[in-house]
């Protein structure tokens, strides 16, 4: 039986829960770019997962983005503990005129390194500054360091885009099962 997260506060209510290898990802969520992206970062990790999540969206949709990353980010972490993995993952991502490279270590550390400028605020009727949030929440709960990094951009949803396939893409290698330890320390995440 699958482990199910969540996270409840008086401004969201989340659940998330990995599918069996071959299912597809559901997400019910108020924020379509959301569920967008997250369906991108699931599909291109080939992690099938669920996402059940509410929130004050009439407020903006800072708060269920941000603890959706949160709770991803400690699904993920758990993920990380079940074995030896080859730990590292890179990618350069490119999507029509945007470039993004992609370069993350399951370190037991959790951190974000960002050098992406989106250059509009919005997609649609989502704050890009918000994908940044996602990535901190996500990075910090996981333990994972990551680096972010646009190489070129042709516009914010190409970006966002980017971002999220090219984690996903990432994530896939650095998962990958390592007949080594993927520390000499001794200790995993």
């Amino acid at each position: 039986m699958t482990k199910r997260y969540e996270r409840h506060s008086l401004e969201t209510h989340i659940a998330f829960e990995f599918l069996p290898p071959g299912e597809k990802t559901r997400l019910e969520c108020p924020c379509g770019f959301l569920s967008h992206m997250i369906e991108l970062f699931l599909h291109h990790a080939d992690i099938p997962g669920y996402l059940s999540a509410s929130g004050d969206t009439e407020v903006d949709a800072h708060h269920l983005v941000e603890d959706v990353g949160i709770l991803i980010g400690a699904a993920f972490l758990d993920l990380f503990r079940k074995g030896p993995c080859e730990r590292y993952g890179s990618i350069a991502l490119p999507m029509d005129g945007t470039l993004v490279l992609v370069a993350l270590d399951i370190s037991g550390r959790g951190g974000l390194t960002w050098n992406a400028a989106f250059p509009t605020s919005r997609c649609g009727d989502f704050d890009t500054e918000l994908v940044r949030e996602f990535w901190t929440a996500f990075s910090r709960e996981a333990r994972l360091t990551l680096h972010l990094h646009a190489l070129a951009v042709d516009n914010s949803h190409h970006l966002a885009e980017a971002i999220f396939k090219g984690v996903g893409r990432a994530l896939k290698t650095a998962l990958a099962p390592s007949t080594t330890e993927s520390s000499t320390k001794g200790i995993w995440v």
